[in-house]
């Protein structure tokens, strides 16, 4: 009669013969089961990540995208931003470098030629001055660019600042300044325009951009005020309390780089409002004068001769026109790059 093998307890088996001894023989063919639907997963799962380069599309080699740089992965692949984009970029050329296009003088007029189509050297015909609406088009640029983006940086600066601490401190610095901005926003802001300006001489454009942050910081503080009250939430903020971190480094080193973004989408598109305002305030008289060279301004000369000379009108309104566009539609693909609700 052979004698019976030897036992060997389950454990000796490693991993599996511990589950099968805890689990007892009924959980022993639970395992089986399970482990042998694991191996016929398992190399479809292999294969998924490979063919993506690794867990979630990144390979093994490759560090996690962050917001800013997934954003611009995003960018890159949106028409909307490339077309934007281009545009912008020219206009930023030709309103640092107008002379690469245009090589006349926009206040070199001739009254010979006043209101006078398209002729050889000049495509886009005369004013009512007889200047060249096709040089004071391309140097207009310079202007209402300036103004946009002065305009832009004072109040995301202004506003960030103010609806930054806000949002941190909270308190009475908060309450106060939710009353303050709720007065700015009760002000129209072209009849805020006509009474303000009307008492400025200068011909220059600081007084409009200083309009323009007197009365549009508010917006900007109220979308800094909220996006820094939910980043200070977060539990990276309250771990960095926690280890004695001080108001200014949470504030500049883990809240602000968080709660920038929606500041950003915001003044983007703030930007070709702030071109269209300075063209309105300088069409109603009270913006930029003469002999600065606007495309309200010229808009404005324009309107009564539309009917005689339409293309006097058309040419700077549809420059302004694009040029609003333009940054509208990069606000646009910059909120729907950065807006994790979209992904």
């Amino acid at each position: 009669m052979p004698e019976p093998e030897p036992f060997e307890p389950l454990e000796s088996y490693g991993e599996e013969g511990r589950a099968i001894a805890s689990t007892g023989a009924g959980g022993a063919s639970d395992l089986a089961t399970a482990e042998a639907e694991t191996l016929e997963q398992r190399p479809s799962v292999d294969a998924a990540e490979e063919a993506a380069g690794g867990p979630e599309g990144a390979g093994p080699d490759k560090k996690a995208r962050s917001l800013w740089s997934d954003a611009w992965h995003d960018l890159r692949r949106n028409p909307v931003f490339i077309i934007s984009g281009l545009i912008i970029l020219f206009l930023v050329v030709i309103s640092i470098w107008p002379s690469l296009i245009a090589s006349g003088d926009p206040l070199d007029c001739d009254l010979s030629k006043a209101q006078e189509g398209s002729q050889p050297g000049h495509p886009f015909g005369f004013n009512g001055q007889g200047c060249d609406v096709y040089t004071r088009t391309v140097y207009g640029a310079r202007t209402s660019v300036s103004v946009g983006v002065l305009a832009t940086l004072g109040v995301a600066i202004l506003g960030s600042i103010l609806g930054g601490l806000a949002g941190f401190f909270g308190g009475a610095w908060d309450g106060f300044l939710s009353r303050i901005t709720d007065v700015f926003f009760a002000i129209p802001v072209v009849l805020g325009g006509l009474v303000l300006l009307s008492v400025v001489t200068s011909s220059t454009v600081w007084p409009v951009i200083g309009f323009m942050v007197l009365l549009g910081w508010p917006q900007i503080s109220r979308i800094a005020r909220g996006s820094v009250i939910t980043a200070k939430q977060h539990d990276y903020v309250q771990a960095a309390r926690a280890l004695g971190a001080s108001n200014s480094r949470m504030m500049l080193r883990h809240i602000t780089p968080n709660a920038v973004a929606p500041v950003i989408v915001v003044a983007t598109i703030a930007l070709g409002t702030y071109i269209s305002l300075e063209a309105t305030l300088s069409y109603l008289g009270v913006g930029l004068k003469p002999p600065t060279v606007s495309w309200g301004i010229d808009i404005s000369s324009a309107s009564p001769y539309i009917r005689n000379a339409p293309h006097m009108l058309l040419w700077p309104a549809g420059a302004l026109a694009i040029t609003v566009l333009a940054f509208i539609m990069l606000g646009d693909a910059v909120r729907d790059a950065l807006d994790p609700k979209l992904r």
